[in-house]
């Protein structure tokens, strides 16, 4: 699944750069004008990362900011402001308010990409479309293929994203909640076996080894071995 990128900006030549920049890159593009607008996209479906512009009509950029670093649900959301002042003082007022980078205009769309990538690797490493090789395991986002000792897998998406997911946080344990949270959406409702239901999927499309490299932890959740921690 392509990672969701909010965009605020209230200039539209530069929403259309920004919106061809992003999609043309991999990533799922929302555009809206107005910080007020941005608050609402955020409650209502959290995305993968926000792109701020400093300067909005309303709300000012750096006080969506301060809104979304206070709300429990989307505090840990990857933020990059994007604004024409390059002043010192700008860049780090906004980095101190919680924006994770500062982009300033103009900017090159490849660079762009690149810190939203680097930021995304930080605070969501299984958005930031790089090749994940545990072990034997190899995962490739961008082109949705893994394999296994070298042989393909066929995965459904749902089972690729959560042992994407999973692979990019080896060794971390999730809850239930924490994996529907991250692969199906905190916006959906769905009950929290149906996380039981891709995991056994997931272990048998992975085949022998599954029951070593995805742990079942009793009465919390599950986590993923990696390879050299497997007993």
């Amino acid at each position: 699944m392509e990672p969701t990128v909010i965009v605020i900006e209230d200039d539209s030549a530069i929403q259309e750069v920004l919106r061809y920049t992003l999609v043309q890159a991999g990533f799922s593009v929302r555009l809206v004008a107005s910080a007020e607008e941005g608050l609402s996209a955020v409650r209502q479906v959290l995305p993968d990362a926000l792109l701020v512009d400093l300067m909005l009509p309303g709300m000012s950029g750096t006080t969506l900011v301060r809104q979304i670093r206070q709300d429990l649900r989307t505090r840990d959301v990857p933020i990059i402001m994007v604004t024409a002042r390059v002043e010192e003082a700008d860049r780090i007022g906004g980095l101190e308010t919680g924006a994770d980078d500062y982009v300033t205009k103009p900017f090159s769309p490849r660079e762009l990409v690149a810190r939203i990538r680097a930021v995304l690797r930080r605070r969501a490493p299984q958005h930031s479309g790089d090749v994940i090789e545990i072990g034997a395991l190899r995962l490739d986002p961008m082109a949705h293929s893994i394999s296994y000792d070298g042989k393909p897998l066929d995965l459904g998406p749902t089972e690729f994203k959560l042992l994407q997911y999973l692979l990019a946080h080896p060794g971390r344990v999730f809850s239930r909640q924490q994996l529907l949270n991250a692969v199906w959406g905190d916006h959906r409702f769905i009950e929290e076996r149906t996380v039981d239901v891709y995991v056994r999927r997931l272990r048998a499309g992975l085949g022998a080894d599954a029951e070593s490299l995805i742990e079942t932890i009793r009465g919390v959740g599950y986590k993923f071995l990696p390879p050299a921690v497997v007993h």
